[in-house]
């Protein structure tokens, strides 16, 4: 094998963020598709510490912690690449200078309706020293959500009464492409800390929309829903953060958490942008950032397969955990689901543009295909010889091949469709 027809994967985010290298047949055509902000340096203890000083819409943290009695904070959870045991202590550091004490702040999961964490991704998430010293709650969409009125889209706001109880509202999260244009901001709070009533209110009602895609942020209807359902809930402060491939913080943004989130994205749409190749006959779509949420994959790397009859998608999903659980459209039995399982997921056909769908994954999770595709038409494979076997056998000597190192969090701006009420 040629080096050109190598490459090599970040795999196991959570669970010692390695590396898996894959090979492909020294004729075929491969081009590894890296985002523009691939191998960006990470930030310094000055970087960081400057964007805390120096915060966008609003007062620095201590000044706003000043008189306040208690104090929420909510983080995402492992299905984000966000390192928050990294970020928390800058804020820690500004709540005692504050005079806040330990005890009147508390910690919040913001999983909307993904399962709840126990005890070790807490830790993974928020560090040994927040556990012993701080409070950490989950959210829970079904219970102890405060109405707070209903939007100007018609969605009824409810929103965890814990975190409403308090009076300084902080969340920490990261910016990258999403489905609904991008992550972090105030999605913290919708879905984050909201209601299942509100979560499937916005996303079913919205999610069908024109204005809403990936990489699209202006005029985006459900994220003008989530704005205000953030701006009713009285967020005060949002910690957002950029990363490379390897999860590590290249750009922080602090302050409102609408306005720090729009100078976030201005820098994300490149950061994370990444150059497309077309008609490919194969598209190895690595999931690592998010990989217990493959789904986010298919939809980014379909418009780089052939246009005429598609071609073969290859997921390399390499989580022990397996796929998220998620009340809101996963299934609960061959016939049952989510209140977003029916009119959101394709349970009848395999992903667009897509012949032949292969689920790399080592940890089995055969029903982690219930958002994908049936389960009779996915083929799954425990590792890359299986793979590569199957598919030089169908495509011999000439195949056109693009490798995506990350697509959970990559996009392809050329491939996005463009809203006819915006640029963005």
């Amino acid at each position: 094998m040629s080096s050109r027809n190598k490459a090599t994967l970040p795999v196991l985010a959570w669970y010692g963020d390695e590396e898996l290298e894959i090979d492909f047949p020294e004729a075929w055509d491969v081009t590894v598709c890296k985002m523009k902000g691939h191998d960006a340096s990470p930030l310094s203890d000055a970087g960081i510490r400057k964007a805390f000083a120096s915060p966008i819409g609003t007062r620095t943290i201590k000044e706003l912690a000043k008189g306040k009695k208690e104090v929420a904070i909510l983080f995402d959870d492992l299905s984000r690449p966000t390192p928050s045991a990294m970020l928390i202590p800058y804020i820690l550091e500004e709540l005692a200078e504050a005079g806040i004490a330990d005890d009147n702040i508390r910690f919040i999961a913001a999983i909307g309706a993904h399962g709840t964490m126990n005890g070790i991704d807490f830790r993974k998430k928020l560090g040994d020293d927040v556990m012993s010293r701080f409070l950490f709650y989950n959210h829970n969409p079904y219970e102890n959500c405060t109405p707070l009125g209903m939007s100007k889209y018609g969605t009824p706001i409810e929103v965890n009464s814990e975190f409403m109880a308090c009076d300084l509202k902080i969340g920490i999260g990261a910016i990258v492409p999403h489905p609904y244009g991008f992550g972090g901001g105030c999605k913290i709070i919708l879905p984050g800390v909201a209601s299942m009533q509100t979560i499937a209110s916005n996303h079913n009602r919205l999610v069908f929309d024109p204005s809403v895609a990936i990489g699209k942020l202006r005029e985006n209807v459900i994220l003008e829903d989530i704005i205000e359902a953030a701006r009713m809930a009285r967020l005060d402060v949002k910690v957002d953060a950029i990363v490379n491939l390897k999860r590590e913080v290249t750009a922080l943004f602090v302050g409102d958490p609408v306005e720090e989130h729009k100078a976030g994205v201005e820098i994300a749409k490149t950061h994370y942008a990444t150059d497309a190749v077309w008609n490919a006959d194969i598209v190895v779509a690595n999931c690592f950032s998010k990989a217990n949420e493959m789904l986010l994959a298919p939809p980014v790397v379909s418009p780089l397969l052939a246009e005429n009859g598609g071609g073969d998608m290859v997921l390399v999903v390499v989580t022990p955990e397996g796929q998220i659980h998620h009340y809101f459209d996963r299934s609960f039995g061959k016939n049952y689901g989510g209140l977003g399982w029916g009119p959101l997921c394709r349970k009848d056909a395999l992903p667009n543009n897509t012949k032949k769908l292969t689920i790399l994954a080592p940890y089995p999770d055969r029903v982690g295909a219930d958002w994908l595709a049936p389960y009779e038409m996915v083929n799954w494979a425990r590792s890359w010889p299986e793979v590569i076997k199957d598919l030089q056998e169908r495509y011999g000597n000439k195949a056109k091949v693009a490798v995506v190192p990350d697509a959970t969090i990559q996009y392809f701006p050329e491939a996005v469709p463009k809203c006819d009420v915006c640029s963005g």
